[in-house]
């Protein structure tokens, strides 16, 4: 095989692998990958892909300069050992982004540290450039098992790899709304409740904070009835005229995160009530987040002796959706905030299994269907 011949096939095969990788992984960054617990010191996603491109680069010169060498038993070993890294390359893709195994993913990439190592000192005896060109390699992927064991650390039970995540359903309303324009408490009784006591982890049960959720449902609107049981009570004291209280999560609330369509998901309809009454509706669209204007009617209920407070939501569907399909599925999870110190009590219907308490993970979303 002439030079140039050789040299174009290792780049050819280098790039070809980080074609195939970059395909893998561009649908995974702004869902699965974006919903990971990270660490704070973690590269922007936008440098991979100029650093890979030069790394692959390198790669293919490195191999170039292994095979022009003459031919003995330490250049076919070294060319082995760039075939080995190469496929240990290749599959760390599949694995951490396509099968979502983080822990799997670490161990392959601590095998390709390994086989880099020994490429190095292998390609040395000889080719000291092509073992020269492979140390940023080594550097990059160094760094890349840091990353990766944090990353795994992080997402102990990452809300993806679990078994099957939750369902509601949402019974149509047949019966007339009551004078205030929402359901009857013997309309209510009809919808299934869902309830949840644990945190947002799916640990630590707290049964005297329980909160059950029914829904329901017309073409019209959506019906949402929150019973909260509660050990304090700690809301704000003022909101607007209309009872809208911007940062209402500080203090003790019911939330549901609602998604009619999860082609983006990280676009969702955000509803939080208070015991008082106070309530917010927020459209959140990739980490931003601006008033709704919904149209939110709601009641709060407080019944101290029994220390339960139950709040109904009426949401109209044009809030939601221009044209509604109750045959089309759509994502949901709701939570409770109680306490006025921290630990608060964070607890949510589907765990979102983050470090720290956050609501905002779509991959824990649960699944809303409507029901006749």
């Amino acid at each position: 095989m002439k030079k140039s011949l050789a040299l174009l096939f290792f780049l050819l095969l280098c790039f070809f692998v980080a074609f195939v990788s970059g395909m893998l992984t561009r649908p995974e960054i702004p869902t699965w990958y974006a919903s990971l617990a990270k660490p704070s010191w973690r590269p922007p996603n936008w440098l991979f892909g100029p650093v890979w491109t030069i790394l692959y680069g390198l790669m293919a010169l490195a191999a170039w300069r292994v095979w022009r060498t003459p031919a003995s038993p330490r250049r076919t070993m070294a060319l082995t050992l760039f075939g080995v890294q190469l496929t240990l390359n290749f599959l760390w893709t599949p694995t951490f982004f396509t099968f979502h195994q983080i822990g799997a993913a670490f161990a392959v990439i601590l095998l390709l540290l390994i086989t880099l190592l020994l490429f190095i000192a292998r390609a040395r005896k000889v080719d000291r450039f092509a073992a020269a060109w492979f140390v940023p390699y080594l550097l990059w992927v160094s760094f890349a098992v840091i990353l990766n064991y944090t990353i795994w650390v992080m997402n102990p039970v990452h809300a993806s790899e679990r078994s099957a995540l939750p369902t509601a359903y949402a019974l149509r309303l047949q019966d007339p709304l009551g004078p205030e324009g929402l359901p009857s408490a013997p309309s209510w009784q009809k919808a299934p409740a869902y309830s949840f006591d644990h945190d947002w982890q799916g640990e630590n049960p707290d049964p005297a904070r329980a909160t059950d959720v029914r829904v329901l449902w017309t073409p019209d609107t959506l019906f949402l009835r929150f019973h909260c049981n509660y050990k304090t009570i700690y809301v704000f004291p003022d909101a607007r005229p209309d009872g809208w209280r911007y940062e209402l999560w500080d203090r003790d609330v019911a939330e549901a995160f609602l998604q009619p369509d999860s082609t983006d998901p990280f676009v969702y309809r955000e509803f939080e009530v208070s015991p008082n009454g106070y309530w917010i509706d927020l459209a959140v669209s990739h980490g931003k987040i601006e008033e709704l204007k919904s149209g939110l009617r709601r009641r709060v209920v407080m019944d101290e002796k029994n220390k339960t407070w139950t709040a109904e939501l009426a949401i109209p569907m044009k809030a939601f959706t221009n044209q509604f399909d109750p045959k089309h599925p759509w994502r949901a999870n709701f939570y409770r905030i109680e306490g006025d110190t921290e630990p608060r009590f964070y607890a949510a219907w589907s765990p979102t299994f983050s470090p720290k308490p956050n609501f905002h993970v779509p991959a824990a979303f649960g699944t809303l269907e409507f029901h006749d």
